[in-house]
Order: structure tokens, then C-alpha cells, then sequence
């Protein structure tokens, strides 16, 4: 190979070790998507909490944008009865079921309460552990914790 070749096919190749070789990324990396566990434990905050949530959903672009978990205790359960009255309580929190936010129910205040979980509304998971462990737990796999 001459001396000609050789700058040819060095300049042939020239642009894509440049581009390779800049330290920029070939494809756009994908984010992992944010995990945030929320504690719920005063009965007076259900409703705002819903709304956060509502919030947080929409803000992150939709229900794909976002992994949300709930951790729910103390009076706080009370709100969340499936023979409560408030239907707009019911709606917003069905919605938020349907989108992929998960509500957990402490097994503990469940048992102080006597109530089983078909006494909630539908969507609830029981934190067996307690509330306080899940919430431990979900911190420890890199969740951030929010208790509006």
C-alpha cells in the first residue's frame, strides 16, 4: 500500500473513530425511573396525600414516568375503609390503583382495627412486616421516602 492508500483509507475512517473517540454517547441513555414511597399515617392527611400523589403522576408525564408506593398506618387506614361514604375519596383513589400506585396496608394497625383486606378498598396490599419495616425496607432498595 503507497503512502496515498494509506491517508486515504486513514481520512476514509477518520470521522467515525473522531465521533466513536469524543467521549459522547452513540444512543441517548435511558433514566431509570424515580421510586418514591410515601408514609401516610394522619388520618386528616388522606386527602391531600391523594392529590400529591395525583400530582406526582402528572408531573412525571403519566404513570410510566413514575413508581410510586404507599405506606399507609395508623388512623390514617381509617380513610381508606371500603364502607366509608366519601365518593370522591373512593374515585381519586381507584384512579390512582389503576395508574400503578401501590397502596400498603400496615399489618399491624390492620390487626389493632380488626379489619381484614376486604374491609379495605380494593387496591390494598398488606405490609406483614408493619408499615415501618416496609418503608425500612423500600429505603434501603434506594426508594426516597416522602411523609407529606
Amino acid at each position: 500500500m503507497d503512502r496515498r492508500t494509506a491517508v486515504r483509507a486513514m481520512l476514509a475512517g477518520g470521522p467515525a473513530v473522531l465521533v466513536a473517540g469524543s467521549g459522547a454517547p452513540l444512543a441517548a441513555e435511558a433514566k431509570p425511573v424515580p421510586r418514591v414511597a410515601y408514609h401516610l399515617a394522619d388520618l386528616e392527611k388522606a386527602g391531600f396525600v391523594l392529590g400529591n400523589l395525583r400530582n406526582h403522576v402528572d408531573g412525571m408525564g403519566g404513570p410510566d414516568g413514575v413508581k410510586l408506593a404507599v405506606v399507609v398506618h395508623g388512623p390514617a387506614l381509617r380513610a381508606f375503609r371500603a364502607d366509608s361514604g366519601n365518593a370522591d375519596f373512593k374515585t381519586r383513589f381507584g384512579r390512582l390503583v389503576q395508574e400503578g400506585v401501590a397502596f400498603h396496608a400496615c399489618r399491624h394497625t390492620m390487626d389493632g382495627m380488626k379489619l381484614g383486606l376486604s374491609d379495605l378498598l380494593p387496591g390494598f396490599m398488606v405490609a406483614e412486616k408493619g408499615g415501618v419495616v416496609l418503608l425500612a425496607e423500600l429505603q434501603s432498595e434506594g426508594w426516597l421516602y416522602l411523609r407529606p
